[in-house]
């Protein structure tokens, strides 16, 4: 039967990172574990598929090659798929003892490229920037190939020549009783080439740390957690292989005036006692300009008043959100003493017919009264 895709399994797309990767795992490891499922065959197999897509693509290595050849290049009992890997009876047995015997991870034959790491940028974006889109330079460290050498690691005018330990392959055989057991040759280190004569420049490792300025188009709508990949912008692959991705991590800076939930944006206004008693006008502040907004009579503290297609437009999205203006009643302060006789006159005046002029707190001590009465004996 054939094998399913590893990133099906995990359902993760082709580009994810590692962090999400190991998100993925853990919530398939935890919801098919053989502890938590007894006597559950399925539950069982989904956990082993989970493992073994895991270990595979949370190696940076073996993931290249299942990108390229699939199921063959990272499985020696289906003939490497031309990825480096050895399908002979030693090679089975490298992983599993290699380390016994000093070795390391598997060279991988010879003189084979690997992909480069993906980056990470954090960029900050004023709230305008994100909802308008914009245009920012970055200055991002990251290993480039050598230029001196062509990422050969060899001195200009010169080149790396194969390992007479391995003969170019990157591992070696060693008898061990009835096995024969390869590891990664420690003169070579697995690369299959040796450096009599090292670049200068990069010191032998055909790669050089290096900063570069790079131009990121933000695109309108843009949010919180939302990522922009640059391909090919990631660290420089090694042996000429390919570059890695840079990712763009995008954070929101806080607003002084509204704060934003995917397509709406959120404001409070405050609004006098007056205003909210009589009705009135307000001008209301929005990231294209100022509007009228008509405040009617006998308007309540925390009365939210929604400005439709005054919002943001998501990126995802073709739907404009609306603008959200909740109003809080202001409660004067620092009143001269004829403002405080003029406010008890009003009370006084409002008293006679309180239920009337003040429904709500009328009410509720209505039935704070019910309350104790119906606390008594």
């Amino acid at each position: 039967m054939s094998k399913r895709d590893y990133y099906e399994i995990l359902g993760v797309s082709k580009d994810v990172n590692e962090a999400d990767l190991k998100k993925a795992y853990r919530r398939h490891a935890m919801k098919h574990h053989p502890d938590r499922n007894a006597n559950n065959s399925e539950a069982e197999e989904k956990f082993k598929e989970a493992k073994e897509a895991f270990d595979v693509l949370s190696d940076s290595q073996k993931r290249a090659a299942y990108d390229q050849y699939g199921h063959a290049g990272v499985d020696p009992s289906m003939g490497g798929g031309g990825a480096g890997f050895h399908s002979d009876f030693g090679d089975i047995f490298g992983d599993v003892f290699g380390d016994i015997f000093g070795g390391g991870r598997r060279g991988g034959g010879g003189n084979r490229a690997y992909r480069g790491a993906d980056l990470k940028y954090n960029l900050e974006l004023t709230l305008e920037q994100a909802v308008f889109g914009t245009e920012v330079k970055i200055r991002v460290p990251t290993l480039e190939t050598c230029t001196s050498c062509n990422g050969s690691g060899a001195k200009k005018g010169t080149s790396p020549s194969t390992c007479t330990t391995c003969g170019g392959v990157g591992q070696v055989r060693m008898q061990q009783g009835f096995f024969a057991v390869q590891q990664t040759c420690p003169n070579c280190r697995g690369q299959g080439q040796v450096i009599s004569d090292p670049c200068t420049a990069c010191h032998g490792q055909g790669r050089v740390q290096n900063h570069k300025s790079l131009s990121v188009k933000v695109p309108a709508g843009v949010d919180n957690g939302d990522r922009i990949r640059l391909g090919g912008e990631g660290e420089a692959g090694q042996n000429n292989g390919p570059a890695g991705d840079l990712y763009v991590q995008i954070h929101v800076r806080p607003h002084p005036l509204f704060k934003r939930d995917d397509g709406d944006l959120m404001c409070e206004m405050p609004i006098s006692i007056s205003t909210a008693a009589l009705g009135g006008e307000l001008e209301v502040p929005t990231l294209k300009g100022r509007l009228k907004l008509k405040i009617p009579a006998e308007t309540q503290s925390g009365k939210l008043f929604r400005m439709r297609g005054k919002g943001v437009k998501p990126v995802r999205s073709g739907v404009t959100g609306d603008l959200l203006c909740r109003v809080v009643v202001e409660t004067p302060v620092k009143l001269s003493a004829r403002q405080k006789e003029l406010l008890r006159e009003f009370e006084d005046s409002i008293k006679q017919n309180d239920k009337q002029h003040n429904p709500q707190s009328a009410g509720w001590l209505d039935r704070v009264k019910q309350f104790f009465d119906e606390l008594k004996p």
